[in-house]
């Protein structure tokens, strides 16, 4: 009867569902970005607990959390994370950030550690504009590892 979509976004400003949007969008090409394929499909490494686990699986984790706009799609700051990690280990963030300095260096992690406090507004103009990127972004992706539908 009614779109999930539409119930989510019901009052919400247009600014809140231009956001809503690059999360669903940005999150699709971190999962793909980190996610590898085999004979039998798309697998990931959790940044945090190193396990491999199937796409289906992954979570866009961020190791400074989504609250602080200046780094909530920052692409050093955000990689493939399993559910369990993300989601019920408050993100594993001290094995997260062992991850990340393997993975970035320990520069990139201090300097984003310290941009979380930056301020930071997105404008539908940037927003919108953010969202056309990652689009072509997960279209590059999906073409280059061979990415169908199932």
């Amino acid at each position: 009867m009614w779109k999930k979509s539409t119930l989510r976004n019901k009052g919400k400003s247009d600014r809140s569902k231009l956001i809503d949007r690059l999360d669903r969008v940005f999150s699709e090409y971190i999962r793909l970005r980190d996610s590898f394929k085999t004979q039998s499909g798309f697998y990931f490494r959790c940044i945090s607990c190193g396990q491999i686990k199937p796409y289906e699986d992954a979570d866009c984790g961020h190791y400074v959390n989504r609250g602080h706009m200046s780094t909530r799609f920052s692409e050093d700051n955000c990689h493939a994370q399993c559910r369990s990690c993300n989601r019920f280990d408050e993100g594993n963030i001290y094995n997260y950030r062992r991850g990340l300095v393997a993975k970035i260096g320990e520069g990139r992690v201090l300097l984003l550690e310290g941009k979380k406090h930056a301020a930071c507004k997105l404008g539908e103009f940037e927003l919108k504009a953010m969202i056309e990127e990652y689009k072509k972004k997960v279209k590059l992706l999906k073409e280059e590892k061979g990415w169908k539908k199932k």
